[in-house]
C-alpha cells in the first residue's frame, strides 16, 4: 500500500515509525480501550511488515521457516523449553 513512501523512507526512519507505534501500543495496554488495543496492535503489525517489504523479507516465509514446525527450542507447538530459557 504505501511501498514507495516506505522505500523512500528507508529501513532507518520506518523503523523509528515503527518504535513510535510501540510506545502507543504500551500506552493502549496500559491503560486503553480494547477497540484502542486492536488499532495499536494493527500499526504495529503493519510497520513491520512495512520493515520486513523494505528490507526485502518475506515475512510469511521468515515466519514459516522458523516456527513452521514448532519452538525453535523445544521443537513443540506447545512450548516446554525451561522458564528461564529463551524463546
Amino acid at each position: 500500500m504505501y511501498f514507495d513512501k516506505d522505500q523512500a523512507r528507508g529501513i532507518e526512519g520506518t523503523f523509528l515509525w515503527l518504535m513510535e507505534e510501540i510506545g502507543e501500543l504500551a500506552t493502549a495496554l496500559r491503560s486503553g480501550t480494547q477497540q484502542e488495543r486492536r488499532e495499536e496492535f494493527a500499526d504495529v503489525l503493519a510497520w513491520l511488515a512495512t520493515i520486513a517489504n523494505v528490507a526485502g523479507v518475506d515475512l510469511s516465509e521468515a515466519i514459516a521457516h522458523k516456527y513452521g514446525r514448532g519452538c525453535p527450542g523445544c521443537g513443540q507447538f506447545v512450548c516446554r523449553c525451561p522458564d528461564n530459557e529463551k524463546p
